[in-house]
């Protein structure tokens, strides 16, 4: 049986990340990147998919990869309305609501939108695989004090659902059988409950909840927040970047690069250790009440993501959580590896690909 060769794609806010798997193995891979004066003279993240479509079609053609041997094209998912995880066609209503940005702007949008072009053109089919927006939550999960406020899931979706599924094969289990505790650690962090293939619980990893991460501020005191906000020395999209961008290890140190966080203690930064412990504390709460979450039936937890080869923040999670269950690192994020994985499930017939209108 022929490899199934699958063109990946996943722009990011200044770059377009490219790559030709023959079933699991990369033969091509490269990084295209955007300058701001490229970007500034179009209006709308849409407006940029026919200036990123060329360059991909480009650097393709650069490489000698035959266009036409393509045998399926996916694009990181973007802000669509709330789904439940797995690998979606990219139909007309997939591909409007990216264009349209659904639930927010963002680069990821054109993913899928340059996935369903590019196909269309090849005379096959497009998909999409475990976008930010999965929202499994337990009903329950999504209640505050507040009743107009309800909590969502904004996750790193398709890395926590790789990686649990990729446990899951190394113990000859299926990801629907157990319950896991995964921890994406990156720029932004998400620590989540995985009940039977679902994320029941999981705090908002881009707007305000759960732990602090290299540059956002994750869960603060209501109170002194609205007072910040009132206080006329902020504009409101001043705020908002101090909230994502400009928050966590950011706000306490002037950078969002671990390394350097890991040098600064070894040099003998006091206030760099004690904000690190600090960020360590905060993960362990979360992986707390997700145990909690789970009724304390917790099978692993994972750690994934960037921060998941710092060894301090590792350790740092064992000694408080190795309790609850034990401990797997899956350090970094193959978000191009995970894509590919996620269509050729379907491929194969080990999963059924999911209705966006259901």
């Amino acid at each position: 049986m022929a490899k199934t060769r699958s063109l990946i794609i996943n722009p990011g806010s200044t770059s377009t990340k490219i790559a030709v798997f023959h079933e699991t193995e990369v033969v091509f891979v490269k990084t295209l990147r955007h300058s701001a004066e490229e970007l500034a003279q179009y209006d709308t993240i849409a407006d940029q998919k026919g200036f990123r479509k060329d360059i991909i079609m480009e650097a393709l053609q650069d490489n000698d990869i035959a266009i036409d041997k393509i045998d399926v094209c996916v694009g990181r998912g973007g802000f669509l309305k709330p789904i439940v995880g797995g690998t979606y066609e990219v139909t007309d209503d997939v591909y409007n609501d990216l264009l349209i940005g659904r639930t927010g702007q963002h680069a990821s949008n054109l993913g899928g939108v340059l996935a369903r072009e590019i196909a269309d053109e090849l005379g096959k089919k497009a998909y999409i695989v475990d976008p930010v927006v999965v929202d499994e939550l337990m009903p329950i999960a999504r209640v505050t004090g507040i009743p107009e406020i309800e909590r969502r899931s904004i996750v790193h979706a398709l890395n926590h659902k790789a990686v649990g599924k990729r446990y899951a094969e190394s113990v000859g289990r299926e990801y629907n059988e157990l319950n896991l505790i995964i921890c994406h650690l990156g720029g932004g962090v998400s620590v989540a409950a995985h009940q039977n293939g679902k994320m029941i619980e999981v705090p908002d990893a881009l707007d305000g909840d759960g732990a602090f991460s290299p540059e956002r501020t994750g869960r603060i005191p209501v109170g002194p927040l609205v007072e910040l906000c009132f206080s006329g020395k902020y504009t409101k999209e001043e705020i908002k970047k101090m909230l994502v961008g400009k928050g966590g290890f950011v706000a306490h140190l002037g950078t969002n690069n671990m390394i350097e966080v890991d040098d600064r203690i070894e040099a003998g930064d006091e206030k760099a250790k004690f904000i690190m412990n600090a960020f360590v504390f905060q993960l362990a709460k979360d992986i707390g009440a997700a145990a909690t979450a789970l009724y304390g039936d917790v099978n692993q937890i994972i750690i994934t993501g960037g921060i998941a080869y710092d060894p301090y923040v590792v350790e740092g999670l064992k000694q408080r959580c190795s309790w609850i269950a034990p401990i797997t690192i899956y350090p970094g994020e193959d978000e191009l590896k995970a894509l590919t994985e996620g269509v050729l499930r379907v491929i194969n017939g080990k999963e059924e690909p999911m209705n966006y209108n259901a």
